[in-house]
Parts: C-alpha cells; structure tokens; sequence
C-alpha cells in the first residue's frame, strides 16, 4: 500500500480466533505509522491486566487511544495518508454504545461515513456473533441485532474484508 491511498479492512472473528493478531500484521506489514484506538472501557482488575498485557505486546512503536464511545471523533484526528489505524473492537464500541443509550444507527452511519473518506489505512476488527443461537434476552437480541448491521455496513464500506478461525485468514472481499 503506498502512502497516497485509502482504503479500510474489515477482519472478523470469533472470540480467540486470531482476528486481532491478523489484523496487527496488517498493520505493521503496511509500513506506515501503527495507531490504535481501543474501545474497551476497564471495568474490573482483570480487564485493566487485558489492556496492560495488549499495550505491552504491541510495544512503544504504536500511539494507543483509548476511546470506547466517540471512534469516529478519534478516527478523525488520526487520520492522515502515513498511519494504519487499527480499532479493535466495533463489539465492545457498541456495547458502550447501548450502555450509554446512544444511537447506534447513527453512529454506524458516521463511522461508514468515514471509511469511505479516511487518508490513512483504517483496519477494523470485530467479533461475529450472529452465528449461534438467538440470544434468550431481549438486551442479547438487541446487541446482537447492532453488531449484525453494522458488521453489514463495514463491510459494504471496507475494500477488504476477512473471517478468521482458528487463526486463518479467509478472504471475503477484495
């Protein structure tokens, strides 16, 4: 990828799939500046040691922001043709989201919006849960029900997309 164009990558997963360690490859393997927008919010001890441990193993190399409601906002201010941004995760953005009662089809729209306008790399990471049984509880029905159309709609803006198992890769898009 040269420094002069744009496009984002989509890469979801299941939960220990592989999906985030593929998409730190593709990031560093751009070789543009590594960014990351975390979305996770620390809400316990064992959470913080999870952050703690991702920062650490991805080094002082990459600038780390922590941002689990306004990711379009820090999409934004990072954006720039020389830097791969890395955002892992869209699950837990639009879990924050629901907590915090915000629209979600509005944010999804914004966050579309801007792929289709980013300088930079913007490589996406997200967990599938549309594969299993319908959830029992309304609150699961309505997560699930975001993350699905969402999903829907990073895809349709990402030039790639990819579904990781088992740590492979497989190409969806592009």
């Amino acid at each position: 990828m040269t420094a002069s164009s744009s496009r984002s990558i989509f890469v979801l997963g299941g939960a220990r799939s592989g999906k985030s360690s593929f998409a730190e490859r593709l990031v560093v393997e751009s070789g543009l500046a590594s960014a990351y927008i975390a979305t996770s919010r620390a809400w316990d001890d064992e959470m913080r040691a999870r952050i703690a441990a991702h920062r650490e193993s991805r080094g002082p190399s990459w600038q780390t922001v922590e941002e689990p409601m306004d990711l379009v906002g820090a999409l934004e201010r990072l954006d720039d043709p020389g830097t791969a941004i890395l955002v892992d995760c869209l699950t837990l953005w639009v879990t924050n989201l629901m907590m915090e009662e915000a629209d979600i089809a509005a944010e999804s729209a914004r966050l579309a919006g801007h792929l289709s306008r980013a300088k930079g790399l913007v490589v996406l990471v997200s967990n599938e849960v549309g594969l299993g049984i319908v959830p029992e509880n309304a609150m699961a029905r309505a997560f699930r029900d975001h993350a699905g159309r969402l999903h829907q709609a990073v895809a349709a803006a990402s030039s790639e997309v990819y579904f990781v198992a088992a740590g492979l890769p497989l190409r969806m898009k592009g």
